[in-house]
């Protein structure tokens, strides 16, 4: 059952990679001319600079925050989280569109000042910024709620609040936050759509542009996409030496019961600070609420929205199913150390981390040849592609509820004969269904808030609905595609709820 899993894992993801050499080879030097020009280095540096500059100003406020809703005494720190954590699961082209409709020419507040800010490059950063921010706090707090809590009470002893936190709390949390800059990176270098929408030229735009645009020439999207191998290879060192197929163990919210750290005269000016940051992220969807209802999108939606909201859903629904049952069997083997889980768990991590250009214009390699339409011209392709990027939510979502199941059932089970897959169906799958469960919830949300790899290579006239919403924004009128960034929201809301109540009834 593992080399199985490996193997789907290999061709969706492992043979898109390989098969840039490939291309290469056959397109020759006239497609590398294209790297010799300042132009493309000078996007790449860009690129690279801005996805840093992003990285750090998450994880200065990233893990600050994601210590206070962990461990402190701030009031009303869950359903903080639940409103800073909902952005997340949303393209950040959304939030573009919410800012624009807020500080563009046109918008509520707008003026030409607050205008030529947005459209620059402090534009950008603030809307991925908003958007990737999540990460650090999500990974932050889940690691402090997984920790062993006498560490924390042995410290209280004999230190204060900050002292304790700054001695024990990020210490132990040092794997959690290295893991979310490499996540925050990877993100902000693959976006597409957000610097395009703000009109800032970078890397991915010019790879696109000779894929989906008027300079359509594939093998030099190709030779494009090389300066972000290395790249890929060395996030992918940095998980191997700082985080690993490590996971962390935490099964809810438990961490929350204990005895919080008093933030004391602090209180106020945290309380004021977190919140605020939460309500600004939810500020561009109240927005794009409003400019869709006073314009009359809501109403003409039906009319423009087409098949794209179940073209998502069902592309999304059967991708992540795939990636649960991946993640089950190389979560499990990656949790108990089996022999080869470790390199396909790198695997996975390295076609996240792996800028979207490069997989993207590798599935195209790979599947848009004449005997493989089948795929290519459906959207099976589509499912491919999710299944390549995301099956490490999968895995890392099963393997961190694996790790506190214990084992002796599964030698139990062992000793009577059963063989593995009876002991995977009968004794791992229910003891960890709330991580199997889990992994199926992130894995659709990530599918459905996918854009900047499916943009590459969607069926023609099967497009996702974020693909949907990207393409009619130049051309659609304000009001409809303001109508279809609240269906998308909406969309979101609803598969998240949904999950969350799967979730409830998988724990009792």
């Amino acid at each position: 059952m593992l080399v199985a899993a490996g193997t789907v894992l290999v061709l969706a993801a492992l043979l898109p990679l390989l098969s840039l050499v490939t291309e290469l080879s056959a397109t020759g030097r006239a497609a590398l001319a294209v790297l010799r020009g300042p132009r493309p280095w000078e996007l790449f540096l860009r690129s690279t600079g801005l996805s840093a500059l992003v990285t750090a100003g998450a994880l200065v406020v990233g893990v600050p925050l994601g210590v206070l809703i962990a461990r402190s005494d701030l009031p009303g720190r869950r359903m903080l989280w639940l409103l800073h954590l909902f952005p997340l699961f949303l393209p950040p082209f959304v939030l573009a569109l919410g800012w624009f409709h807020l500080f563009g020419r046109t918008g509520l507040l707008g003026t030409e000042a607050t205008a030529r800010t947005l459209f620059g490059g402090a534009g950008v950063f603030w809307v991925l910024w908003l958007a990737f921010t999540p990460v650090c706090t999500s990974l932050v707090s889940l690691s402090l709620l997984g920790l062993d809590a006498s560490l924390e009470e042995a410290a209280r002893l004999v230190g204060t609040p900050a002292r304790v936190a700054s001695r024990i709390l990020a210490p132990a949390a040092s794997p959690a936050i290295a893991l979310s800059a490499i996540v925050v990176f990877a993100l902000t270098i693959s976006e597409l759509a957000v610097p395009m929408f703000l009109r800032v030229d970078v890397f991915p735009a010019a790879v696109f542009a000779r894929l989906g645009g008027i300079d359509y020439a594939p093998g030099e999207a190709f030779a494009l996409a090389l300066p972000l191998v290395p790249l890929s290879l060395l996030l992918l060192f940095f998980e191997r030496r700082f985080v690993g197929p490590r996971s962390f163990a935490v099964a809810g919210l438990r961490g929350m019961s204990r005895d919080p750290l008093p933030l004391g005269p602090w209180r106020p000016v945290a309380t004021l600070a977190a919140w605020s940051l939460g309500l600004v992220s939810l500020a561009p969807l109240l927005v794009l609420l409003v400019r869709a209802t006073r314009g009359g999108g809501l109403q003409e939606l039906p009319r423009w929205v087409g098949r794209a909201p179940w073209t998502s859903l069902l592309s999304g629904a059967v991708a992540a199913t795939v990636i649960a049952t991946l993640g089950l069997v190389l979560g499990h083997a990656a949790a108990r150390r089996s022999r080869g889980a470790t390199a396909l768990d790198a695997l996975s991590m390295l076609a996240f981390v792996t800028p979207a250009p490069i997989l993207g214009v590798g599935l195209i390699a790979v599947w848009n040849r004449s005997w493989t339409q089948a795929v290519y011209a459906s959207l099976t392709i589509l499912v491919v592609g999710y299944v390549a990027r995301y099956t490490v939510v999968g895995v890392r979502a099963v393997s961190s509820v694996v790790l506190q199941s214990p084992l002796h059932f599964e030698e139990s089970a062992a000793v009577a004969g059963a063989r593995f897959s009876r002991r995977l169906a009968r004794v791992v799958l229910p003891l960890n269904l709330r991580g199997v469960i889990g992994g199926w919830l992130l894995a659709f949300v990530f599918c459905l808030r996918d854009l900047e790899t499916a943009v590459l290579f969607y069926p023609a006239g099967r497009e996702p609905l974020t693909v949907r919403l990207f393409t009619l924004e130049a051309n659609g009128p304000p009001s409809v595609v303001a109508a279809l960034a609240v269906a998308q929201v909406t969309l979101t809301g609803a598969v998240l709820a949904l999950g969350v109540l799967a979730l409830r009834r998988s724990a009792r």
